[in-house]
């Protein structure tokens, strides 16, 4: 089976109110507020992580993303995880635990793209919006939704994050 592949774009939000008034304004859809706890893993390529989230089967999510800032293409697998303490104990015997992120994230649907509103532990708030290829819709098929987004959002070139989540985690550690 072939990894699945999207476009995604994060930033700092400066005005998570305005964010959320933004979604309103073009209809998207709210579908809640889920608390996430990814657990990355120390891997030789790419990026690996356990997320455990209320109300939602636990997900095993690999990962392959260039660290740029803008429009990004990413790769990735998603397995089911019916034990996450089993599965978080067993990765963590043979891979060495790289950090823990935890977050609230705000869920709106627009377009085929999922807006992610997101308040990180120690790091603030940030908006991601992230189109999903699909067998009818390449991940390039998102380009100028993310760009349109971009700029309905307000979000200048100095908001833009090339990194994950885990890595500003372990540069705010030290």
């Amino acid at each position: 089976m072939a990894p699945g592949r999207n476009l995604e774009l994060k930033a700092r939000d400066r005005d998570p109110a305005r964010s959320c008034r933004v979604c309103k304004e073009i209809g998207a859809s709210d579908e809640g507020t889920l608390s996430q706890l990814d657990t990355y893993f120390g891997v030789p390529r790419g990026r690996l992580k356990l997320r455990e989230q209320t109300g939602i089967e636990a997900q095993l999510i690999a990962y392959e993303r260039a660290d740029d800032r803008g429009n990004t293409e990413s790769r990735y697998r998603i397995v089911a995880v019916p034990d996450p303490a089993e599965m978080k104990a067993a990765l963590a015997s043979t891979l060495s635990v790289r950090t823990e992120v935890r977050k609230e994230r705000r869920l709106f649907l627009w377009e085929g793209v999922r807006i992610h509103l997101d308040e990180v532990k120690g790091l603030g708030s940030f908006i991601e919006f992230e189109g999903v290829a699909t067998a009818e819709r390449d991940a390039d098929d998102f380009e100028p939704l993310l760009t349109d987004l971009r700029r309905r959002f307000g979000i200048v070139d100095a908001d833009l994050m090339a990194v994950s989540y885990s890595d500003l985690v372990e540069a705010a550690a030290g």
